[in-house]
């Protein structure tokens, strides 16, 4: 026990728990233990973390950490292991490589990861460099989060960095929150608080949304509810209001855009025959056309005005053009680089780029070319240094199905890197058949995950708080600096330490000469971070602090000497480029294409709901989920309007199934009218659970959701149908 008269320490840090910020801590430490976890107290703007990182010593001493080296010892999926060594994790997980890469080929080897609690040099980059060294792996490509945002961000303007930073919404006339829910995932440090001072200061803020969010009843003056899936009809109706009434800002799209007459022929339906009028988009939407026309007009007049393109849209069927259809509204509005206004690609900016910084997420361990995917191309945008094959969504398929279903392999291993794949991709069911497949399954975590539990090595990951590393702020231009507050539990390591040992096992003597300590001061130096001692005491260093960081101000002020990233150098509305893929499905302009399994999907007569998977607090995608002081704060449940439920018998607080053909699972109902009727929200991240008969009882969100990815290459998340039944205390 901690003697309560010993010295307790204070350790700034940054949180980086990929919850959409990266806020400073202050972590109190008693001889060598974390007592508790308070925010940032110093003069404003403060960078104040949300009820998840307060909740981080919950998280580092959590009874589900892995702290030692495990191998399986029963049936995989069981969750049977013991503790081995380091040494015989790294020549077991050395040994399978070599003999799948020299049985198979290193295509055969699969990388699956995600973000998680990742910093710039412990980071996904560490195994991709040891085993592009060691022969090259397939991987994929699509961001779950927002890839439809990308897709558009990508075509539009040439770049994926199109964000203003937070402080600058206090410049608008009017925020539109258009599916976007900051009071629950934060999409960037002190969003939430910057959206209270624009309410006080009478800045109108509009939200559209299928539910009643949080972020809706902290901040809005109105909530405009939506169907799921037909948002870009809605922003196209609007783009029908401001042409005909000629309220769109004519110079700036003769100016700065190309491709604006023929997205005008769409919609006044010169090409179709069909008018995009607020009457046409009213019977999609289910918004009343006199809202459609109010708001259209208020978006026009109100400038600047930030159009806040949420990424929750885009997880959709052809979520691409709901993104695509943003960007169009920014333009025709003249809200792109304008302090005050936004360029609506994605209301969330990345951790790995954007706003001045002048490091990315490649430049902290030396890179090494994957030989397997080098000079490929995937069938959408590229992304970063790789260019995979197969799209993250179609990756159980390819496991499954390999050479015979078309794939570019027979994929025999599997090593993930703070990946849950079996509870964060489409398809839980079928993404569990393929991990049964797999010869060999080597998992980076920190938690006994569902996915880790079909592992045949897990590799203990240590915390953020246990380890040095450097991350970018998200929301804010700044830098943040995690010092480590206490030493890793039991024999955790950090990320980059157990990619050295693994290439070592491997023969691989040039992974990194580098001590930790020298590449830190190395990133800190091409970040331009003149006092690397300051900056590792301080945790924050701040690039531009006096006024705010606008996306593109520079093309829209010098567009002579800075043109657009695209062929055009404008924004481009219309684009050459998607006209070449030659895809009915991707249409050179944004356009309104009906979802599949939405409200008219025939499947619709089977599964009435359209059911949304939202983020919510407890949780950053599936982190988090077992912390008691965050499960007493928000209960996993499905929120169900009074009318559905009142048709299937349901009340609140009864347990209910929640099925389609790919899946069931059991949770208790929420009756409430903050959802719209035929719509039901199951927040997304809830870890899987099945019981005997296969039924998740954890109330997983991806037992039901489609595994197909939309044209551009979006997530449909939220492009799901299902029925709802109250079930018996006894099932």
């Amino acid at each position: 026990m901690n003697d309560k008269n010993s010295k307790e320490e204070i350790i700034s840090t940054m949180c980086s728990s990929h919850c959409g910020g990266t806020c400073l801590l202050r972590v109190h430490v008693r001889e060598g233990v974390i007592t508790r976890v308070e925010t940032d107290n110093g003069e404003e703007p403060q960078l104040r973390a949300c009820q998840r990182g307060r909740a981080l010593r919950q998280r580092v001493y959590s009874p589900d950490r892995v702290l030692y080296p495990l191998k399986r010892v029963g049936e995989r999926g069981e969750g049977k292991f013991e503790r081995i060594s380091w040494d015989e994790a790294f020549t077991r997980v050395a040994s399978e490589l070599k003999r799948v890469r020299d049985e198979h080929g290193p295509e055969s080897i699969l990388y699956l990861y995600m973000a998680g609690d990742l910093g710039v040099l412990h980071s996904i980059m560490t195994i991709h460099r040891v085993l592009s060294l060691f022969g090259g792996y397939s991987t994929w490509w699509g961001a779950t989060s927002f890839q439809g945002g990308i897709f558009a961000s990508y075509f539009a303007f040439g770049t994926i960095f199109c964000s203003n930073t937070r402080d600058d919404l206090l410049n608008s006339r009017l925020i539109i929150m258009w599916g976007w829910d900051p009071a629950s995932t934060q999409t960037g440090t002190n969003t939430p608080w910057y959206l209270a001072q624009a309410r006080e200061r009478g800045i109108r803020i509009v939200a559209i949304d299928p539910w009643y969010s949080d972020s809706a009843a902290s901040f809005a003056d109105e909530w405009i509810p939506i169907k799921p899936g037909t948002d870009a009809a809605m922003l196209i109706a609007m783009a029908y209001v401001m042409i005909a009434e000629n309220l769109h800002d004519r110079d700036f799209l003769d100016k700065y855009t190309v491709g604006f007459d023929r997205f005008k022929d769409y919609v006044l339906g010169k090409e179709d025959g069909i008018p995009k009028t607020p009457g046409w988009a009213e019977a999609i939407t289910g918004v009343k056309a006199s809202v459609i026309e109010k708001l259209a007009r208020e978006y026009a007049a109100a400038r600047p005005a930030a159009l806040m393109a949420g990424i929750g849209p885009g997880r959709t069927a052809f979520g691409e053009q709901y993104h695509r259809a943003a960007i169009t509204l920014a333009a025709m509005t003249g809200n792109i680089g304008k302090s005050g206004g936004d360029a609506a690609a994605r209301a969330w900016e990345s951790v790995v780029g954007g706003y001045p910084y002048g490091l990315g997420i490649g430049m902290a361990i030396p890179f090494a070319v994957n030989p397997v995917e080098d000079g490929s191309k995937s069938d959408g945008v590229p992304l970063g240094y790789i260019h995979p094959k197969i799209h993250y969504t179609r990756v159980a398929d390819a496991i499954l199905e390999g050479k015979k279903g078309g794939y570019p392999a027979d994929y025999k291993l599997a090593f993930f890197t703070n990946c849950n794949y079996l509870n964060s991709l489409p398809n839980s069911n079928k993404v569990e058949k393929a991990l049964q497949k797999l010869e060999f399954i080597v998992v980076e975590e920190q938690f006994m995950t569902a996915t880790a539990r079909y592992a045949d090595i897990i590799l203990p990951t240590s915390s953020f708080l246990e380890r040095e590393d450097i991350v970018f702020g998200v929301g804010q231009a700044y830098y943040g600096y995690q010092k480590k507050a206490i030493e890793p539990r039991g024999e955790s390591r950090p990320h980059n330490e157990i990619a050295r040992g693994l290439a070592e096992k491997l023969g691989i003597p040039d992974y990194d000469e580098e001590t930790e300590e020298s590449r830190l001061k190395t990133i800190a130096l091409i970040a331009n971070i003149p006092h690397f001692e300051h900056f590792r005491k301080k945790g924050v260093h701040w690039i531009d602090k006096k006024k705010p960081y606008v996306a593109f101000k520079k093309q829209i002020e010098e567009p002579e000497d800075y043109p657009f990233f695209t062929p055009s150098g404008k924004i481009e509305i219309y684009s050459e480029q998607i006209e070449k893929m030659n895809n009915p499905l991707l249409p050179p302009i944004p356009k309104y294409l009906e979802s599949w399994e939405g409200s008219n999907d025939p499947l619709a007569r089977k599964y009435p709901i359209q059911l949304v998977t939202k983020h919510c607090k407890r949780r950053s995608n599936a982190q988090f989920d077992t912390l008691p002081w965050l499960r007493e704060l928000v209960k996993q449940t499905i929120m169900i309007n009074p009318a559905d439920a009142e048709k299937r018998g349901i009340k609140n607080g009864d347990m209910v199934r929640v099925f389609n053909d790919r899946g069931q699972t059991v949770v208790p109902a929420e009756v409430t009218q903050r959802i719209t009727p035929g719509v039901a929200v199951l927040p997304e991240g809830s870890w899987h659970k099945p019981d005997k008969n296969g039924i998740d009882r954890g109330g997983n969100a991806n037992v039901l959701t489609r595994d197909e990815p939309s044209p551009g290459g979006s997530f449909p998340y939220n492009s799901v149908l299902v029925e709802v039944e109250k079930i018996s205390d006894e099932e």
